[in-house]
C-alpha cells in the first residue's frame, strides 16, 4: 500500500516537535544539575564549621559601663545512636553523672523512645562536653554523639531578665531587647555585608543599655523584699535620670533566669513598667494639677471645702458623689498634694474645661507610647473628652479612669523636674558593630516644653512638703537630702464584678531629687499588697527612701547640708580587670568565669572555658607567643 504523503509529513513534523521538547527539557535538566552542584559545593552562610565557613554569631548585650549581660556561647547536645549502643544499663550508668541525671532517668530516655536517635540533654555546658569527650578519646560510651551548637548564656542570672527578655531553640530572641533587637543582634545580614564589603565581620551587632548592673542589683534586691513582706502579686521600681531620659534601672519582680526561662510562668517573664497598663491614683494628682496651675491662673489663689466628699449636681439634675479618705477642711492646691485630698482635686477640676485638660495631660505622653526601646509597650488608656461623662474630669484628676504605665509616669515625672521640659526615656543607649568601629545612638523624640518653669518648680515646692509630718510621704525622707514626694493608693478593677475591688489596691510613690535639681527620678509601684496595710504612704514611701539612700551614695550626689565637691556624676564599683594581651599570652590564673566573659567576644583568639569557680591552668602556658587564629584553654575549678 502507498503511504498517504500527508500522514508521512505529519509524522515527521510531529518527530522533529518531540526532539525539540527532548532537546529542551534536556537542557533545562542541564541547568538544574549544574545549579544544584553549585549550590551543594558553594560554602554558605550558615553553614557551620564543617564547610570552612566562619558562622555568624549573636551579638552581646551590656549595660551602660560595659558589663556584659547577654553574649554568645558554644554549648552541645548529647545523643545516643542506640545501634551503637551494647549495654544501655551499662551506658546509663557511666554517662549519668557526667550529664547530671539520675541513672533510671537517663535509661528511660534511652529505652522509652522507639526511634534510634536520642538526644540526652542539650545546650551543655563546656565542662560537660570536656567530660563526655574524655571518655570517647579513651574508647568508652559508644554510642555518644557530641552535636556543637550555639547558645545563650545570661552572665547575672536573673538580673534585669525582664529588660533582656530570650531567645528560643533557633537562638532567635523571643522577648525584651533580645527580641526588639533581633534583627541587630542575630547577624541575620552580616553575610549579606561580609559579601558586598569583603570584611570579616562574623558576629552580630552589640547592644549597650542605659542601665547600670550594680544600681539594677539595688532596686531588684530592694523590690524583692518589699515583695515578700507587702506579700504582694507584684512590685516596680524604676530610677532615671530626668536630664537624659536614661533609665538607670528598672526592676520588676518577680522576675525570671533567662537562662532558664522555660521554667518560668509568662507572669514572670513579663516586663510590666512597660508592659502593664493600671490607674495610677493619687499620685497622678501631680499631673492633674500641674495641668490646671498652667490652665488657670486662679487655681494657685482658690480654696476648696472637703467635707470628706465631692459633690456635684449636673444640669440634668445627676448628683455626683466622690469620696475622699478624710475630712480635710479647707484645702489649697499645696494642701491637696500634702494631704492627698481626693474632693479638692476634683472641685479643682470644675475650674478648667475638659478640652484644655484633656490636651494638657496627652501633652504629658498619657495616651501614647514612650518609645523607650522595649517591645509591646502599652499605649494606656486616656478617652477623648467627647467620650468622657460627667464623671470623668473630676474623676480623671484623682488617678481614676486613666490607664498608664509605669514608663508614662517616669515620662511625665521629667517635666516637673526639668522646669517644664519633658524628656521621653530610653533604656537603649546605643547599637555598635561588632568589632566597635561603628555606632548608632538610639534616637528617641526630641525633648519639649509642656510646663512653664515657674509651674514646675511650684509643684516641686509643694511636693518637698510631702515629706513634712503633715505630708503623706513623710517615711520617704531623707536625712541632709531635700526630695520632692508624693504617693498614692489606687483601687483595682474587678475583672468578674467589673467594679472596683474592696481587697486589692496599687500603693505608690514617687520621688524627685534633690528637689532643686533633681538629678533622680524613682519610683515604685506595690501591685495588690496583702500585709499589714495598702497605703501608698505607709509601705511604698519606705522603700524610696532606702532607694534613694543607696542611690546618691552610689552615685555621689551631694547632700543638703553635706560638703559638696566636683563631681562627674557616677562612680564605678572597683574591679579587677583582665591583663592586656600584647604579644605574649598572660596568666589568667585566679581569674573568675565572669571575668573571663569578655574574651570570649575577641575574634583574633578563640578562648575554651571549662569548668567553674577560678582558674586553675591554662594551655598554651603564660608567655607562650600569641598567634592569630590561636586557640586558648582556660580549666577552672
Amino acid at each position: 500500500m502507498r503511504e498517504d504523503p500527508v500522514y508521512k509529513w505529519r509524522s515527521l513534523t510531529e518527530q522533529r516537535r518531540f526532539r525539540v521538547f527532548i532537546g529542551v527539557l534536556f537542557g533545562v535538566l542541564v541547568i538544574l544539575l549544574g545549579r544544584y552542584a553549585y549550590l551543594m559545593l558553594t560554602p554558605m552562610p550558615n553553614a557551620g564549621g564543617s564547610r570552612g565557613q566562619t558562622v555568624a554569631e549573636r551579638g552581646s548585650i551590656f549595660d551602660r559601663n560595659g558589663r556584659v549581660l547577654a553574649i554568645q556561647t558554644r554549648l552541645a547536645n548529647i545523643s545516643v545512636w542506640k545501634p551503637d549502643v551494647d549495654d544501655f544499663e551499662e551506658l546509663s550508668r557511666d554517662i549519668a553523672p557526667l550529664l547530671d541525671m539520675g541513672v533510671e532517668e537517663t535509661l528511660q530516655k534511652i529505652e522509652g523512645s522507639s526511634a534510634d536517635f536520642v538526644y540526652l540533654k542539650k545546650n551543655v555546658d563546656q565542662g560537660t562536653i570536656r567530660a563526655v569527650e574524655t571518655e570517647l578519646e579513651k574508647g568508652f560510651l559508644n554510642g555518644v554523639g557530641v552535636e556543637p551548637v550555639t547558645g545563650r548564656i545570661y552572665p547575672e542570672g536573673m538580673l534585669a531578665g525582664t529588660i533582656l527578655g530570650f531567645v528560643g531553640a533557633d537562638n532567635a530572641g523571643l522577648g525584651g531587647i533580645e527580641y526588639a533587637f533581633d534583627r541587630e543582634l542575630s547577624a541575620r545580614d552580616v553575610w549579606r555585608d561580609v559579601q558586598r564589603s569583603g570584611t570579616s565581620l562574623n558576629r552580630g551587632n552589640r547592644v549597650y543599655l542605659t542601665i547600670d548592673a550594680n544600681i539594677q542589683y539595688i532596686l531588684e534586691s530592694i523590690a524583692n523584699r518589699v515583695l515578700d513582706e507587702n506579700q504582694a502579686e507584684a512590685v516596680m521600681l524604676i530610677a532615671m535620670e530626668p536630664e537624659s531620659g536614661e533609665i538607670l534601672g528598672q526592676a520588676s519582680v518577680p522576675g525570671f533566669d533567662p537562662n532558664n526561662f522555660r521554667l518560668s510562668s509568662e507572669a514572670a517573664r513579663m516586663d510590666r513598667p512597660s508592659l502593664w497598663a493600671y490607674e495610677p491614683g493619687s499620685v497622678f494628682k501631680v499631673f492633674s494639677l500641674a495641668s490646671m496651675l498652667e490652665m488657670e491662673s486662679a487655681v494657685s489663689r482658690a480654696t476648696f471645702v472637703c467635707n470628706g466628699s465631692y459633690e456635684h449636681t449636673t444640669n440634668l439634675g445627676e448628683t455626683i458623689v466622690i469620696g475622699c479618705l478624710e475630712v480635710h477642711g479647707n484645702v489649697s492646691i499645696r494642701d491637696i498634694i500634702i494631704k492627698s485630698c481626693n474632693a479638692g482635686a476634683a472641685y479643682a477640676s470644675d475650674m478648667v474645661g475638659e478640652n484644655p485638660f484633656y490636651t494638657s495631660l496627652e501633652n504629658f505622653g498619657f495616651g501614647k507610647r514612650t518609645g523607650a526601646g522595649l517591645p509591646g509597650e502599652t499605649a494606656g488608656f486616656l478617652r477623648p473628652p467627647a467620650r468622657w461623662s460627667a464623671r470623668s474630669k473630676p474623676t480623671i484628676s484623682m488617678g481614676q479612669e486613666i490607664a498608664v504605665s509605669a514608663l508614662q509616669m517616669m515620662q511625665a515625672a521629667t517635666a516637673i523636674a526639668n522646669d517644664g521640659i519633658l524628656v521621653h526615656p530610653r533604656i537603649v543607649s546605643k547599637v555598635t558593630s561588632a568589632d566597635g568601629k561603628t555606632e548608632t545612638p538610639f534616637e528617641t523624640a526630641p525633648p519639649r516644653r509642656v510646663l512653664s518653669p515657674e509651674t514646675a518648680r511650684t509643684m516641686r515646692g509643694y511636693m518637698v512638703d510631702v515629706t513634712s509630718n503633715i505630708g503623706t510621704g513623710w517615711r520617704a525622707n531623707v536625712d541632709d537630702l531635700s526630695l520632692a514626694v508624693k504617693t498614692g493608693t489606687a483601687q483595682v478593677i474587678d475583672p468578674e464584678t467589673r467594679s472596683y475591688s474592696e481587697t486589692d489596691f496599687i500603693a505608690s510613690c514617687i520621688a524627685l531629687l534633690p528637689a532643686d535639681h533633681p538629678r533622680l527620678v524613682i519610683y515604685i509601684a506595690i501591685v495588690k499588697p496583702k500585709g499589714w496595710s495598702y497605703l501608698g504612704g505607709q509601705i511604698a514611701a519606705p522603700p524610696i527612701r532606702e532607694a534613694a539612700e543607696s542611690l546618691v551614695n552610689y552615685l555621689g550626689i551631694p547632700r543638703g547640708r553635706s560638703p559638696q565637691v566636683s563631681h562627674s556624676g557616677s562612680v564605678r564599683l572597683a574591679t579587677e580587670g583582665l591583663p592586656d594581651i600584647e604579644g605574649y599570652l598572660p596568666d589568667f590564673t585566679g581569674y573568675s568565669k565572669r571575668l573571663l566573659l569578655p574574651l570570649l567576644l575577641l575574634d583574633e583568639i578563640t578562648f575554651d572555658i571549662q569548668g567553674e569557680g577560678w582558674v586553675v591552668r591554662q594551655n598554651p602556658p603564660p608567655g607562650a607567643l600569641v598567634t592569630r587564629g590561636m586557640k586558648v584553654e582556660l580549666f577552672l575549678e
